[in-house]
């Protein structure tokens, strides 16, 4: 089982250390030492209750969709010309950038601050782990 540190762990799930070591301590995740010596986690352990915590916000469009990967959030910048628009947004802790045209801004009627949801339908899902390991 893969092991990760304490402190990776509380980044991950962006809590403190502290929060990580009172989960490990009532129990909610096991905990050891890695090959190093360090306080750890299980891996599988971590995942499980990273899923079990992720809060997402209702999608505020009620759309049906075959897209699994949608991401509510909030307009953060739009940056825009006469033809075509750059527009992020901050869904939780993911920066989510699209560009479109200029008229599917105006038409959704996107500003700063207005919530939206990111749609991502691909093919190609890259994923990589730290140095081709995976182990934190």
């Amino acid at each position: 089982m893969p092991q990760i540190r304490i402190s990776d762990a509380a980044r991950f799930l962006g809590v403190s250390d502290d929060t990580v070591r009172r989960w490990v301590d009532s129990g909610q995740l096991s905990g050891a030492k890695d090959a190093s010596g360090y306080a750890a986690v299980d891996g599988l352990d971590l995942a499980r209750l990273a899923r079990k915590q992720a809060v997402l916000p209702d999608d505020p469009t009620g759309i049906g969709s075959s897209a699994r990967n949608r991401f509510v959030g909030l307009v953060t910048d739009i940056v825009m010309d006469k033809v075509m628009a750059q527009v992020e947004l901050q869904c939780g802790p993911h920066r989510v950038v699209s560009l479109m045209s200029a008229e599917a801004v105006r038409d959704l009627g996107l500003e700063p601050g207005s919530v939206a949801t990111a749609v991502v339908k691909a093919t190609t899902v890259i994923v990589e782990t730290p140095h081709g390991k995976g182990t934190a």
